[in-house]
């Protein structure tokens, strides 16, 4: 493990991934959204063909790269964009990340190929896979875990909510057991796990968000995403929003608030791999304040210095 100081690297208040990755690496790494061409089984007709109420024709993957081209290509495109932003000849190293719709939604060949060509490639240091708790079969967990033992493996859950009525009017498409027993299965294969919670979800309580958060902490699940809830154009619950029948969405200090609490809900040595979110611009209905990305993330910085709940919560910033 490489030397480094937590104070000078770490400049929040709870365990953020840049200072994961830098604890664990040395220095920044970048993450790269591929696209592996697959689709969801709540939009494929295997469960549904509507797809989740927030999900874009996107599949959460509208920042991703065009699965026209190959993996590789892919790679190499995406490291020119991360490249055109840095210090010349900085050299960086990047995360593989399978985002768009859900990427264990395939043939077992074809996910072999297109993953290992991933986690082969020389400047991958991590393999990043976002799925389905549903969508781990016994042969893709083999394969996962063979993957695994080549290179650091992360799996995304979308869980959302642990609250089954919410999950059934969001169209989630399984169980919370269903969940917990893919957590089960990949903890047992050490495989890193990493769970995708929405904050604002229609008709959830500030106490139902933290009774999901508070779940969530005590499972053995290793990272976690914080995502605000976008009301996206093109979707069901846009249309819901359009129509008026969207009771309410968190304003921006509401949020600021919520996410503070839903850290002090978590163990502190888990880490909090986003606390906001991108929501395409051109597609956003609300909250238009959501745009802002900076604007969201220094203020909850802010917001955490303003509270001596937060001194010294992880480590000494002072």
């Amino acid at each position: 493990m490489p030397n480094y100081n937590p104070c000078f690297w770490n400049q929040k208040r709870y365990h953020s991934l840049d200072y994961e990755l830098k604890r664990l690496f040395g220095h920044k790494v970048y993450k790269l959204s591929l696209n592996g061409g697959m689709s969801c089984p709540n939009r494929d007709g295997t469960l549904d063909t509507r797809g989740c109420i927030f999900c874009s024709s996107g599949g959460s993957g509208d920042f991703a790269s065009s699965p026209d081209s190959s993996i590789t290509d892919q790679i190499e495109a995406a490291k020119q964009l991360v490249k055109l932003k840095l210090p010349r000849n900085e050299e960086v190293k990047y995360i593989a990340y399978f985002q768009a719709y859900t990427n264990t939604h395939a043939s077992i060949d074809y996910l072999r190929k297109i993953f290992m060509e991933a986690i082969n490639h020389p400047d991958i240091l991590i393999l990043s896979i976002a799925t389905r708790p549903d969508c781990l079969s016994k042969e893709v967990l083999e394969l996962l875990d063979d993957l695994n033992k080549i290179k650091p493996l992360w799996i995304e859950l979308g869980l959302q909510t642990i609250h089954e009525r919410t999950a059934q009017f969001i169209r989630r498409g399984y169980s919370l057991a269903t969940f917990d027993e893919a957590v089960k299965n990949l903890h047992q294969r050490k495989i890193t796990i990493i769970v995708h919670t929405i904050l604002g979800l229609p008709g959830e309580s500030k106490k139902d968000i933290l009774e999901s958060i508070s779940y969530l902490g005590k499972q053995k699940v290793q990272g976690i995403k914080l995502q605000l809830l976008h009301i996206l154009k093109g979707t069901d619950l846009g249309v819901l929003y359009e129509e008026g029948k969207i009771d309410h969405v968190l304003d921006f200090e509401e949020y600021v608030d919520l996410v503070i609490a839903c850290l002090e809900h978590l163990p502190k040595e888990m880490v909090i791999h986003r606390i906001s979110g991108d929501g395409p611009k051109k597609l956003l209905l609300a909250p238009l304040w959501s745009g802002h990305k900076k604007m969201v993330l220094n203020r909850i910085h802010q917001r955490m210095k303003e509270l001596d709940t937060w001194q010294g919560r992880l480590y000494d910033f002072t």
